[in-house]
Formats: C-alpha cells, sequence, structure tokens
C-alpha cells in the first residue's frame, strides 16, 4: 500500500477543506430468503478423496495465491472482547454482528459459549438472528467446552490449543500425545453434529515445525474443515509466514487459517503474504482490537487486498459501511479513530503539498492508491497553509463562482501563503480572502501585486463585517 501524506497540520475540521466531488457508491447487502450462508464448504469425504496432481507442473506462486479468493473471519466479537477496554453488551454484540454481516463478512467469530452464562446466552441469541455469514464459536480443545459449543446453534466450532514449548510447559502441561488424542476426540465429535471444525495451533511460530506438520496432517485426515496457523505474540515476520504457510498447503488438503497478532506491526503484510502462500482465511477485527495491540484490522486488510484487486473487493464487500462499523466499535470501546488509519482515518484522502493537490485535481491516481468514492467517502484538498500551490487556490476560485486568471490566482495564492506562516488559515479565512480580491480586481480598486491595497480591503471588509464604519485610516489612500 502507498502511504498517505502526514496529516499533522492538517485543520481539525472537514470544514476547512476543500472537498472534490466524487460519484459516491451506495451498497446494499440484503439478504436473499432463504438465507444462503457465506463462507467454505467441505465434503465429508474430502479427505478421503487423493487428488491426481503432475508433479512436474508449474509450481508459481499465482497458482496458489488467493489474493483474490479469500475469505474473512471476523473475530471482534471474541478477539475483540479481549481487547482492555472492550464491554459487549448483548444489545452492542448485537449491532456489531448485524454491521459486519452487512459488509459482507463470510464468518463472524463468537467468544466461547464456556466462559460464562452471558457469553452463552449472547451466542444463542446471535446464531438466532438469521445472519448471512457463518456464525462461529472459539474453545479449547477440551470435550467439556466442545459439546457446550456445539448446542448453542452455531455454525462451526473453532478449536484451538497451544503447541509451542512455552505453552505446553507453562500453560496447560500436555505433551504432544495428548494433544493430538484430545484434538482427534473434540473433533470427530463436532464433526458428528453436522457443523464445521476448524483445528488451530496456538503460538505456532514457536512451536517445533515437525510437531506442528504431524498434527495437521493427523487432523486433516480426519476430515476438518480447517487448520490454524496462530502468530500468538506477534513475533512473525512475512517471510516466515509465507515460509510456513507454504509448507503446510503442501501437507493438507483442507482449507488454512491464520490469525495474526500486531505486536511488531507485522499483521497486515503477515494476512497479505500468507493469502500469497496458500491461506484461505484471515481473522480480523474492527481497528484490530484484541489481546494487548490486538490483530489485523479489518479495514487495513481491506485495504491491502482492495489494491491488489478493487473489482473483487468492491463485488464481495459493501465498502461504504466500513466507516460506520469503525465508529460503532470505536464508540464501544471508547476509543478514537487513529487519523492514520487507512481508509476512514482523518487524513487518508487529504491532500496538502502543492505539487499533490495539482495532481489530485488533473488525475486523482497519481496520490491515490484507493478511490475514496468506493468507500462513499470525499477526497479533500487542504489550501490554507504555506505549501499550497495555486493549482489548489485556483480549484476553490471556481468552486466559489469567482472570475480570476492565472496570474490573479498566482497573486492571491501568495497572500495565502503569507498570512500562513502567521497562522494556518482556516476555509472561512481563505474564502474571504479570495472573494475580497475577487470583488478588488473587479471594482479596479486592486492590481496585482498591490499588496497594501489587499491589505486595506481586508482591514476594511473586517471592519464591516464587525458592524461598524471603517475608520479614516483604513480608508486612506496609498
Amino acid at each position: 500500500m502507498c502511504p498517505h501524506a502526514n496529516g499533522d497540520s492538517v485543520p481539525h475540521d472537514k470544514a476547512d477543506m476543500v472537498a472534490v466531488e466524487t460519484n459516491g457508491v451506495n451498497g446494499s447487502n440484503a439478504a436473499p430468503a432463504p438465507i444462503k450462508k457465506r463462507g467454505t464448504t467441505r465434503a465429508p469425504d474430502a479427505h478421503l478423496r487423493k487428488e491426481q496432481r503432475n508433479p512436474y507442473a508449474a509450481r508459481a506462486s499465482d497458482l496458489i495465491s488467493n489474493i483474490s479468493n479469500f475469505n474473512i473471519i471476523e473475530s471482534t466479537l471474541r478477539e475483540g472482547e479481549q481487547f482492555a477496554n472492550a464491554f459487549f453488551d448483548t444489545k452492542t454484540k448485537v449491532a456489531i454482528a448485524k454491521a459486519l454481516d452487512a459488509f459482507g463478512v463470510e464468518y463472524i467469530e463468537l467468544t466461547s459459549p464456556a466462559a460464562s452464562e452471558q457469553s452463552r446466552a449472547d451466542c444463542e441469541t446471535i446464531c438466532k438472528l438469521g445472519l448471512r455469514a457463518k456464525i462461529l464459536t472459539h474453545i479449547r480443545c477440551h470435550m467439556d467446552d466442545a459439546r457446550i459449543a456445539v448446542e448453542t446453534g452455531v455454525d462451526g466450532v473453532d478449536v484451538v490449543i497451544g503447541t509451542s514449548s512455552f505453552l505446553r510447559e507453562f500453560s496447560h502441561g500436555k505433551d504432544m500425545t495428548y494433544i493430538t488424542k484430545t484434538a482427534i476426540e473434540v473433533i470427530e465429535f463436532v464433526k458428528s453434529k453436522g457443523i464445521e471444525v476448524r483445528f488451530s495451533s496456538e503460538d505456532s511460530f514457536r512451536s517445533d515445525l515437525v510437531d506442528l506438520l504431524s498434527i495437521y496432517q493427523t487432523v486433516d485426515k480426519i476430515g476438518v474443515n480447517r487448520v490454524g496457523i496462530a502468530d500468538t505474540v506477534g513475533c512473525a515476520n512475512p517471510r516466515q509466514v509465507y515460509d510456513l504457510v507454504r509448507t503446510l498447503r503442501g501437507v493438507v488438503s483442507c482449507d488454512i487459517e491464520v490469525h495474526l497478532h500486531n505486536d511488531t506491526g507485522m499483521a497486515i503484510a503477515n494476512a497479505y503474504t500468507a493469502l500469497e502462500a496458500g491461506a484461505t482465511h484471515i481473522d480480523t477485527s474492527v481497528l484490530g482490537i484484541g489481546e494487548r495491540v490486538g490483530i489485523t484490522p479489518l479495514g487495513g486488510l481491506v485495504a491491502c487486498l482492495y489494491a491488489a484487486d478493487p473489482e473483487y473487493v468492491k463485488a464481495k464487500y459493501n465498502l461504504p459501511m466500513l466507516r460506520e462499523i469503525e465508529n460503532l466499535v470505536a464508540e464501544a470501546v471508547e476509543v478514537n479513530i487513529p487519523f492514520m488509519n487507512p481508509i476512514t482515518g482523518y487524513c487518508a484522502f487529504t491532500h496538502k503539498a502543492g505539487i499533490h493537490a495539482k495532481a489530485i485535481l488533473n488525475n486523482p491516481s497519481t496520490y491515490e492508491i484507493l478511490k475514496p468514492e468506493d468507500f462513499g467517502l470525499t477526497r479533500y484538498v487542504s489550501i490554507g497553509h504555506r505549501l499550497t500551490g495555486w493549482n489548489a487556490v485556483k480549484s476553490r476560485v471556481e468552486q466559489l463562482g469567482l472570475t480570476l486568471n492565472d496570474a490573479e490566482v498566482k497573486d492571491v495564492t501568495a497572500k495565502i501563503k503569507e498570512l500562513a506562516d502567521v497562522r494556518t488559515q482556516s476555509m472561512d479565512d481563505v474564502d474571504t480572502l479570495l472573494r475580497v480580491y475577487h470583488s478588488g480586481i473587479q471594482s479596479g480598486e486592486l492590481e496585482i501585486g498591490q499588496k497594501e491595497a489587499l491589505d486595506r480591503l481586508l482591514r476594511r471588509h473586517k471592519a464591516e463585517a464587525q458592524g461598524r464604519a471603517p475608520s479614516p485610516s483604513v480608508e486612506r489612500s496609498d
């Protein structure tokens, strides 16, 4: 993704910027009747069928890449509940689930119903909403949890257990033999209920590779729908992610899910790389909220994948819903949306530097990889500052319906820069200056380069606006 310009000095009010008109996109996601669930399915006997592969066939990366063929498992209502500020009551959970469904995510993951009585009740409530997204719940690899989960009405159960030496020694204390035996028992029980099941290791990138591949092959052979890789502590980099997912893709036939924490800022890049290596499902949360600094953010991943294949992403998701969802979650957990947030951040489509503004006005693709109109948003050109360019000012002159030639626009731009060297000018300040300058030119009271005359006109306008007669000093001739 291309970085956006730094917006530290951008005015704090959108009214202080020039809105560049675009054609908005109004998305809709009406659910048909009967409800057809999103997501992927696996035939019950798929693990018994062996696909004949040509060992000499091309192995180019584009043959395994799923950049344009992926599913989102939205975990705001599971991982997001682990965010420090998070407390979602039933009403909030329902609102978030409905918003995510309207956006178009394929799966919504919920907190384990074994966590508390309210968690169980909320899980049952959301399962009864009739959403098109498949509803999953996330449980420990334990039969007690599995028995509770399958009775809630979920479409699938996500099973997890720690496999790294750290977690085996300091968390659950079990060896790989026990883990494998229990995983088989839980998976076969969930499968017997006719619902999806995923098995994931926890702390995958600090687990022994032989242990990982062995247990993944075992659960794949008994018909698990997905295996999961989890970067639980956010330690992995894109190269490590690619290598592990690519290796796993060669030994299992089921789908591959990745769950990536963002402790080192790699979550979005790692998610993209995982899809390139053959992963099929990515876990996200709105604004990335979750344990510690959270996981792959929904909006950031969507931005990244939109840049790679905009038509696919536009057809797949109701993109204008993104801002509504992020505002909903931000309010619920009492945080502000970061100014540099992809797509919905305050500065995401704000252009400031003069050469940027000129190019944007001529062709937005020069400095935008994302089209704001596809997300129901508008681009802005900030002009009340010392970096402004005359092309941006000219655009505002035209929007105001004023008539100035290029030389006059350049002259008034110089005045904007002069004033902005003292303080940033609001859009009202700029508009007032442009109107006073235009009036002076039209009346013959002002010509190009007459700074004193322009200052006098500005003082007179200010006095009139304050409801008092201009003083003689204001009206004196030059």
